[in-house]
């Protein structure tokens, strides 16, 4: 069979999940620049990929346009573009459906192997004799490894920082200081470092008075609460509910390192080479989703010794009890030590 010249890339969803295969198609890109990839995805997610050399965009309105057997007509969308092969890094009902459609059509798939039976394994082993399992971004790369496009990540080049607005300038002010991004918020509270803590983090930065620091975060009750945050401090901006997404992304990708939970923001960081420093709670860094090319001395983990179970679930939506207060045993000077030790 000849080799693709013409891959569909599926991710639909989530943020983290697909920021996550940005450096990984970069990669592809960089090392096959013959081959070309449109990416199917969320409108809103079109932003992620428009560095990337030969590489088209195809928007998926699955809750309108998209819906039930308009993925058949999506799929179809796709076919005519001339796409030869379907990389599924998402394996879910929607994508699955387009690409065994496409299949039937004869064209080459391949779908991502999730490892679901070894993050099982991870969790139910309670905390005892775990190991590192593959991370997601080889995950990714495996897929089109099966298509005939084995990838070195380690290869990765960075792209450089996006250009910032007037309006970004504005913000970042015309002293030179380090650029710090922090998101401290989680889709699960068992994830997320304890508010009260966070401000103890950001006021020893702020006195330091050698950082500017930008806070992350969306929604009604998240930007409320971080315009609280800022009020006390010199050097902090809340950012949320104030910028676009596209310059969200211009200004992240300036960031000089972003501080973040088991989140999105850690992997929008690191899908431009920001140094990125993790919090994690109920969640291991062992279950393969450590932002892009980050160390492991750049996760901080809670005490396993005082919460042996962990981890207790791979998306920090399952814990014992007492285990959400398991971030409390990361000191806001452990924090605030890991940050400067890097900037």
């Amino acid at each position: 069979m000849a080799k693709p010249t013409h891959i569909l890339v599926i991710r639909l969803s989530a943020m983290g999940d697909v920021a996550m295969a940005v450096p990984v198609l970069r990669v592809l890109a960089q090392t096959y620049p013959e081959l070309k990839i449109t990416v199917l995805s969320r409108p809103f997610f079109k932003p992620f990929f428009e560095d990337i050399p030969n590489l088209d965009f195809l928007e998926a309105d699955v809750y309108g346009e998209h819906k039930r057997f308009g993925l058949i007509k999506l799929a179809n969308e796709a076919k005519d573009l001339g796409i030869d092969a379907v990389a599924d890094l998402h394996s879910v009902i929607r994508s699955k459906i387009i690409t065994k459609y496409l299949k039937f059509k004869g064209l080459e798939t391949a779908t991502i192997d999730k490892g679901r039976a070894e993050k099982k394994a991870l969790i139910a082993a309670k905390g005892e004799a775990i190991s590192q399992l593959k991370t997601t971004h080889q995950r990714y790369a495996d897929v089109f490894e099966k298509l005939g496009f084995p990838l070195n990540l380690g290869k990765h080049i960075a792209p450089p920082k996006k250009r910032l607005s007037p309006k970004l300038n504005g913000l970042l002010g015309v002293e030179s200081k380090k650029l710090i991004g922090i998101a401290p918020f989680a889709a699960h509270q068992s994830k997320m470092y304890p508010l009260s803590l966070m401000a103890e983090v950001i006021r020893e930065l702020d006195e330091t008075d050698k950082y500017r620091i930008f806070l992350f975060g969306g929604g009604k009750k998240e930007i409320k609460l971080l315009k609280e945050m800022e009020i006390p401090f010199a050097n902090v901006t809340n950012v949320a509910g104030k910028l676009s997404f596209e310059e969200e992304l211009a200004l992240i990708s300036n960031l000089d390192l972003m501080l973040s939970m088991d989140s999105g923001n850690g992997h929008l960081a690191a899908m431009y080479g920001v140094p990125v420093v993790t919090l994690w709670g109920v969640t291991h860094q062992f279950a393969g989703f450590v932002p892009f090319n980050q160390p492991d001395n750049n996760q901080l983990l809670s005490d396993r010794k005082e919460y042996p179970l962990i981890p207790t679930s791979i998306y920090g939506n399952k814990f014992p009890k007492g285990y959400d207060e398991a971030m409390k045993t990361i000191s806001p000077e452990t924090v605030v030590q890991k940050v400067r030790e890097l900037l």
